[in-house]
């Protein structure tokens, strides 16, 4: 396989349009518990979420999944949305908000160069809340090459970090 040539550095992703049951629920937990803001809604078929105004962030669809079950363990598809946070203090609230809702984390990880949270939304789509660190705090091996690591993050030191 030849190597193409890098992809421009200020590419990002745009936003991700997610399959779900039912689109009220997932409203319920991706502007009720997360704290999105609806721009547009069509119907019972589709509604477009955003943080800050934006035209979305997240879509939500139900075209082909209406009362549909999650895909079995074992199989293809996305592991997991990540929603980047400016800050530590603006994740301390997402997970202020999450155990609010009662919602359980399935983890909750340092990985060197940032700290997540990971949970499932109604739909069981993974969904992982982070900040990254600044680029000077990012771990470094001998050789000079990044050294991500996973420990367990201490949620409760966390939560202290939370904008009052």
């Amino acid at each position: 396989m030849s190597q193409s040539p890098a992809v421009a550095a200020g590419t990002r992703i745009g936003h991700v349009h997610l399959k779900v049951a039912d689109l009220d629920r997932a409203l319920g937990f991706y502007c009720g518990v997360l704290g999105f803001e609806l721009m547009q809604r069509m119907g019972s078929g589709a509604a477009f979420i955003s943080a800050g105004g934006y035209h979305h962030h997240i879509g939500l669809n139900t075209w082909e999944s209406k009362g549909g079950s999650p895909p079995p363990p074992g199989t293809t598809g996305l592991f997991h949305t990540a929603i980047l946070y400016p800050t530590r203090p603006a994740l301390a609230d997402a997970l202020h908000r999450v155990l609010t809702a009662g919602i359980a984390l399935d983890g909750a990880s340092d990985h060197g160069v940032s700290e997540a949270l990971y949970l499932r939304d109604p739909d069981q789509n993974g969904v992982e809340l982070y900040w990254d660190k600044p680029k000077e705090q990012w771990p470094l091996g001998p050789d000079g090459k990044l050294a991500m690591f996973t420990k367990r993050l201490d949620v409760e030191a966390l939560l202290k970090q939370r904008e009052a």
